[in-house]
């Protein structure tokens, strides 16, 4: 037996009814041979409503960080285990979700398999980045004029029936525009079978214990392997391109079988969190001021109650400002805002600032403690230190408190990110351009979510301009949310005229507001639950100065959770040699947002500043159409820090269910509980989300040229003698721009085409003028000979860019050319002994009663011990 030692952190775990339940931090065995996955140990959040003194304390361990989740399903029904994947073939995934409802009733183990094979089944999606190997799109297809379901391996022997409103079977029925079975077709995989893989095509079938590999691979099955992962088989993929192929290439043999693995049960006290904040000589002026701002917009928002906040600020000394306090009041938190720095002056020796937290404020904890495990630490500094910051910030590191750092200027420190990335907090740049409001959203950014979104803030609106007329907008005030609603202007100059409307007309002026002259903001606090609707704003100045203004709110009821926006880099460094990625993911209770219109801004510490449109096309850079994650490549690399900042809008959105997955196969188990796919309307809503900051280091020489993006949705049709293609147009750089030609090829063979592309047939496409990426290209011809019924053709195209450089080859299509007679025939089962399979059908049925009545019983027992 060989075996790979990897360490994988960030495993969270949400209970039902607190939203919180974690693991992370841990390592795992894989034994290669068996391929069954061995956890070394675990570490398990806990919620903070747990009550025992046998929990450790959390460090980094957090909700948002985590990449195994308990939590509700996202319908009544869903209980279904799934994995939230991102990225590009071999890319790990985000996290898994398990439902409390499937962890707890073994009835749906016989629905999907043994837990710990369905188990595996997601850890190779997160961990190792591949993908299903069936298809609820295309459960089949042609192979050599005859019909096969999509598996791997084809060598999995089965029965393909209709099941009827009455429970009996009978043979599928041909659809005339497909030739393939129609869609009340299942395939009947036989309970015994002479092959043991895969586990990504049915876990829960008894003889399935292995992946498919190479020797075994079906790669003509129509799946989202084959499509994402260049028809590799899963082993290859997980041995060639994911993040363990360095380690399992040098596999050793393990001496002894592996020991139980070893849980470590922890909890998240109470938050505390110290703000340290630069009040040298370079923040004097509208520095000091914007950071007065936003920290108080932390302390007045963001910041929850019963958490303890420490407020230090340094300069040529350090200074307490506030000790330790617990949030537990308006006025605590206002206290709390009027002893916030005002002044700036002096040299910056920023171990001053973080010797003064551990020393002073930190020190109580420590002593009721003994650690500051997991307490934060927000480290706000706009230059390069005085003294020596690389000989403090080990400690800081090795103290165990969670630092975020927020750079206020392209001359901050870079220890300032060491100390962010090694401790698990945040690295942010902001700008200190005024229309930015980049400040005012890095602290937005910085909480800490339990999972329950019903009870943090939102930020619905974030935006700034230069004006001396008027400065109007909307920001739509969605049913999701209107709970503590607050728009918050800052002016510059002169105070302005005000005016925000309401969606029935109701105007609010400065006389409804609240204004401080110092601070320069002006407050509307919306009293009640915001009306649902557009809001209009219009403020109006004579002078010309600069305007932000900021819109949070919360959830309008405790028991629907709002929309939330999540974005993120796929990188936090990059060399230049290669794309990154920008994500944006917009959902609700776990149900992907679509057809919202999303926008990236990614400025740089030098002040250039990019704009993207972020797309759920299921092209270029997104994974998956319609999964309510938006993504776009970024190739406009600039040396340097940049930040990152979304914004998400749209008229007459709809959120709908994640749609459940649908293998096309069926043991003869209970069925599937069904899941509503209908759309669940909101209405007009707006979001803004800020994302870690990303550092670009060039190597001195301009990026690379960066090809057209690989066409991954591409499909094949013969209609009589002619061929129909159809694709998402890639870019002259990736997914941007236009490219330049398309290349075509064909051939009998799909391995020939997928190895040696040049060598497949070409088609001539001279009259094919590509489009813009994202466009939707279509393509027929007709090949030089009549095409033979029962032929099945396959597919690929490349794109060319100004330069001549070239896309990977595409994913490869395939068509059939099937005519039938007059009377479409239907699917015929040679061997198949119906009568057997009847009578397991009704003897299923008999179950189901049986087991919905011990469902019944457990779930009354279940509520008299709650």
């Amino acid at each position: 037996r060989r075996w790979v030692h990897c360490s994988h952190k960030g495993m969270d775990m949400v209970s039902n009814n607190t939203q919180e339940m974690v693991t992370e931090g841990s390592y795992y065995l894989y034994d290669a041979l068996d391929e069954k996955v061995y956890f070394k140990e675990a570490t398990i959040l806990v919620p903070p409503q747990w009550n025992s003194k046998d929990f450790f304390k959390a460090r980094t361990e957090s909700f948002e960080k985590a990449h195994i989740k308990i939590d509700n399903a996202n319908s009544a029904n869903n209980t279904e285990p799934y994995t939230k994947q991102y990225g590009e073939c071999g890319a790990e995934g985000e996290y898994i979700h398990f439902t409390p409802e499937y962890l707890l009733n073994d009835t749906f183990i016989q629905l999907y398999g043994s837990r710990g094979r369905v188990f595996v089944h997601e850890w190779a999606h997160l961990r190792w980045g591949v993908y299903d190997e069936y298809s609820k799109e295309k459960p089949f297809y042609f192979s050599n004029g005859r019909i096969e379901a999509t598996r791997c391996s084809k060598n999995i022997e089965g029965q393909f029936y209709e099941v009827t409103a009455g429970g009996s079977l009978q043979p599928c029925r041909i659809d005339p525009q497909t030739s393939l079975p129609d869609d009340g077709c299942t395939f009947f995989p036989d309970r015994n079978q002479i092959t043991n893989s895969s586990i990504m095509f049915l876990p829960s079938l008894d003889p399935v214990t292995a992946f498919c590999r190479e020797n075994e691979h079906n790669s003509q099955a129509q799946n989202m392997q084959n499509k994402k992962c260049s028809n590799k088989a899963t082993w290859t993929v997980i041995f060639e391109d994911s993040v363990d192929k360095d380690a399992l290439r040098s596999l050793k043999p393990l001496e002894s079988p592996p020991p139980p693995p070893s849980f470590k049960v922890v909890q998240r006290a109470q938050r505390v969190v110290c703000l340290i904040l630069d009040v040298s000589g370079s923040m004097a002026g509208s520095r000091i001021l914007l950071q007065q701002q936003a920290a108080t917009e932390f302390l007045r928002i963001y910041i929850e109650d019963q958490a303890s906040v420490g407020i230090v600020s340094f300069s040529t000394t350090a200074f307490t400002l506030s000790p330790l306090t617990t949030i537990d009041s308006d006025t605590t938190r206002e206290n709390l805002i009027k002893l916030l720095p005002k002044v700036a002056s002096g040299s910056t020796n920023m171990c001053f600032g973080l010797n003064q937290v551990f020393m002073f404020v930190m020190y109580e904890v420590y002593r009721d403690n003994g650690d500051v495990l997991g307490d934060e630490i927000i480290f706000l500094t706009d230059g390069l230190a005085t003294d020596n910051i690389a000989g403090c910030a080990p400690s800081g590191i090795q103290s165990g408190a969670i630092i975020h750092t927020l750079a206020f200027s392209d001359k901050a420190a870079p220890e300032l990110k060491e100390m962010a990335d090694k401790t698990g907090g945040k690295f942010i740049y902001a700008s200190d351009e005024l229309t930015s409001n980049q400040l005012m959203d890095a602290f937005a950014s910085l909480t800490l979510s339990t999972g329950d979104y019903t009870k943090e803030p939102v930020q619905l609106e974030s935006v700034g301009t230069r004006t001396s007329d008027w400065f109007n907008g909307t920001v739509s005030v969605d049913q999701t949310v209107g709970n503590k609603t607050s728009f918050v202007i800052i002016y510059e100059i002169r105070f302005p005229s005000i005016y925000i409307q309401s969606p029935s007309g109701s105007v609010y002026t400065q006389t409804n507001m609240s204004h401080d002259g110092l601070l320069k903001t002006v407050t509307l606090n919306v009293p009640g639950t915001a009306e649902p609707g557009d809001w209009k704003y219009s403020i109006q100045t004579t002078s010309n100065q600069a305007f932000t203004i900021t819109v949070t709110s919360q959830a309008a009821h405790d028991d629907v959770r709002p929309i939330i926006v999540k974005t993120h880099m796929n990188q936090q460094f990059n060399d230049g040699t290669k794309p990154m990625t920008v994500f944006a993911e917009v959902s609700q209770n776990y149900r992907p947002v679509i057809n919202a219109e999303v926008w990236a801004t990614l400025e740089s510490e030098t002040g250039s500043v990019h704009i993207l449109q972020l797309l759920d096309n299921g092209a270029g850079a997104d994974a998956f159409q319609g999964d309510g994650i938006y993504s776009r490549y970024f190739t406009k690399l600039v040396d340097g820090r940049s930040s990152l900042k979304v914004r998400v809008k749209n008229q007459d959105v709809q959120t709908r269910s994640a749609a459940p997955k649908k293998s096309g196969v069926v043991q003869l188990n209970p069925p599937k509980p069904p899941v509503s796919e209908e759309p669940l309307e909101v209405g007009n809503f707006t979001r803004t989300a800020t994302g870690e900051s990303f550092e670009v280091k060039l190597s001195g020489t301009p990026p690379p040229n960066f090809p057209p993006n690989r066409i991954t949705d591409l499909s094949a049709e013969i209609q009589e003698d002619t061929v129909l293609l159809s694709w998402t147009a890639p870019g002259e750089d990736l997914d941007q721009g236009t490219a330049k030609s398309y290349e075509i090829r064909w051939s009998f063979d799909l391995d020939m085409l997928r190895n040696s592309f040049s060598n497949g047939h070409v088609v001539n496409t001279a009259a094919v003028s590509p489009h813009e990426a994202g466009s939707v290209e279509q393509h027929s011809f007709n090949l030089s000979f009549p095409i033979q019924n029962g032929t099945t053709l396959f597919f690929a195209v490349q794109s060319e860019d100004e330069q001549n450089a070239k896309s990977e080859t595409s994913n490869i299509a395939q068509a059939s050319k099937i005519l039938h007679g007059p009377k479409p025939p239907g699917v015929s089962n040679p061997g198949m002994n119906l009568t057997v399979l009847v009578i397991s059908l009704c003897v299923v049925i008999m179950v189901i009663c049986f087991i919905v009545a011990v469902t019944a019983w457990a779930v009354r027992r279940r509520n008299r011990f709650v």
